[in-house]
């Protein structure tokens, strides 16, 4: 007989007795009418897990849908399996690659004899269809990573291959949906049932797979205009491409063949490239009568100080006299800040800034005036006068580096001609495999969780707290306004995850597992574990990765 055990459900707030082997799809079928919303994954005392996960202790559980973030991922990843169940269905012999997310979709290419286009789109958006009717289910299994290689040997996954061999596990997590097999990054939904909002459409050289709609969630999410970010993810992947380091397995393979040096020296010199680029555009134009003002914009942890420092160096080597002010010297005081939905202060919105403020300075500045600087005191929360002064002479350049220098409203009394706009982004093109993209998120957020917990004071937990409100402060006052930007820079770099691994897991290992945030603390862990450890010591006192690391040149 199967042993009766006592489970929190955090949902219901009790106590439900239930069998010991139990699934959480099972437990959810008794109590659903209570619940009233259709599960797609659990948070099992806080670490996500599958409804098809059994119970044989007593748990935590807290049943999420869809509509969660956890289950967002849940949600994407079984469309990801669904897809590549179609390409095989549609298209044998074909080579599934979901490389990064763009335009409110995942951008998905096929390599083989096939090109696509709306009929290549059409056939695989009704395959996937199909399987939502037939309500398949994803089955969970788990075998030796020896075997679970063979299988993926058979089916041609190379890519997932290489990775299972240079991570040193024993058994591995698979899934097999209607006779192919597959792993993922994460758990899956129970069945293709729960997958109804979805669309396949052509885009570029390849298609978008598109989720729900996060604002009208019965809908399929609708493709919006990313050109230069799909410019600056393409020329990216050209260079994985040259250098032979595609996806994580690619990349252990390096560390392990001792290449590493020098993949850090052809990343770093890609970055001063591209900043060289930019210095001579921002020079060209500058000479031309225009851009004597530089704004440097992006999210949070894109490395816009250290772009910021490198590109005033540059534009040295190009004789002109850059002169920096930061955005965050304009916040107003503490008690007009303006107030987010959950009454907290928001620092994300523009206007955060004093506005009027800033514009007159700038004004005045470009009027050939000095001009006394503000200075923002986090600790007190009010402006100060240090009698930082700046007036521009001749072959000065001004550089503005803050989250809002895209926005139009930010410098709207100042002249266009006047202005150039940088926007810095970890737009990581790095895959873990075909199929397993690294969402530029979750690189930002590693970075951001180490900066905080080496040089603010913040722990971990409090950073993973804080980053749903950052996120969504991104999502409304810096993502609309990207494409305003006269160049992007992708400040990603190929090798950082394995640098920043052993760092970041000991930081993230502090999480306590009573704290909701272990969750992502958890899955961030499991990520990281898949990258063979990289020496922070082969870096240069320059890169931009030591702006979170520690140990760079530049003064923060």
């Amino acid at each position: 007989m199967s042993k009766r055990l006592s489970i929190y459900c955090k949902n219901l707030g009790e106590y439900l007795d239930v069998d010991g082997g139990e699934t959480l799809q099972e437990i959810f079928g008794r109590i659903k009418d209570r619940i009233g919303f259709q599960p797609i994954c659990a948070r099992v005392n806080n670490k996500t897990e599958g409804l098809q996960y059994a119970v044989f202790q007593p748990k935590q559980v807290e049943f999420m849908s869809q509509y969660t973030n956890s289950g967002e991922r849940v949600y994407i990843r079984s469309l990801c399996m669904m897809l590549y169940r179609a390409v095989v269905e549609c298209y044998p012999g074909a080579r599934l690659r979901i490389e990064h997310s763009i335009a409110h979709g995942y951008y998905c290419r096929l390599h083989g004899e096939i090109d696509v286009d709306s009929t290549t789109v059409s056939n695989l958006r009704q395959a996937m269809l199909r399987m939502v009717e037939r309500d398949i289910p994803f089955e969970r299994k788990e075998k030796l990573t020896a075997d679970v290689i063979q299988i993926f040997e058979s089916q041609g996954l190379n890519d997932k291959v290489k990775l299972l061999r240079s991570v040193p596990e024993l058994y591995t997590v698979y899934y097999r949906l209607d006779g192919i097999c597959d792993s993922y990054y994460g758990d899956l939904a129970p069945s293709t049932g729960m997958l109804k909002t979805f669309d396949l459409i052509q885009y570029k050289e390849g298609f978008l797979l598109m989720g729900f709609d996060r604002a009208e969630t019965n809908v399929p999410s609708r493709p919006i205009q990313q050109e230069k970010m799909y410019k600056a993810f393409t020329d990216y992947l050209a260079f994985n491409h040259i250098i032979g380091v595609r996806n994580v397995g690619e990349l252990n393979n390096a560390v392990k063949a001792r290449r590493t040096a020098d993949l850090i020296n052809v990343a770093e010199a890609l970055h001063e490239k591209y900043i060289g680029r930019i210095s001579d555009e921002i020079t060209k134009r500058y000479h031309e009568g225009g851009a004597r003002i530089v704004l440097i914009a992006g999210p949070s942890s894109s490395g816009k100080t250290t772009t910021t420092k490198r590109l005033a160096i540059q534009l040295m080597t190009n004789l002109l006299k850059p002169q920096m002010i930061s955005l965050d010297d304009y916040f107003v005081n503490r008690d007009r800040t303006p107030l987010d939905e959950n009454g907290e202060y928001d620092y994300e919105s523009l206007y955060a800034l004093d506005l009027k403020r800033f514009n007159d300075d700038l004004n005045a500045i470009l009027d050939g005036k000095e001009v006394e600087l503000p200075s923002y005191n986090f600790e007190l929360g009010q402006r100060v006068n240090r009698g930082n002064k700046i007036k521009l002479e001749e072959g000065s350049i001004l550089l503005i580096e803050g989250i809002h220098g895209l926005n139009p409203e930010l410098t709207a009394h100042i002249e266009e001609r006047m202005k150039y706009r940088v926007y810095v982004s970890a737009l990581t093109t790095l895959s873990i495999d075909d199929h397993n993209w690294i969402p530029t998120t979750d690189n930002r957020l590693l970075r951001r969780i180490i900066r905080d917990y080496k040089y603010r004071g913040t722990s971990a937990t409090d950073t993973i707290a804080r980053w749903t409100s950052v996120r969504a402060g991104e999502e409304k006052w810096i993502f609309p306004y990207q494409e305003n930007a006269d160049a992007t820079f992708n400040s990603s770099l190929i090798f950082e995850l394995g640098v920043m691994r052993e760092v970041g897991e000991s930081i993230l290992r502090g999480v306590p597992r009573d704290k909701a945030e272990y969750a992502v603390a958890y899955r961030l862990r499991k990520f990281l574990s898949y990258f063979s450890p990289i020496s922070m010591n082969l870096l240069p006192s320059t890169s931009l990765l030591r702006e979170f690391m520690g140990g760079s040149s530049f003064h923060y």
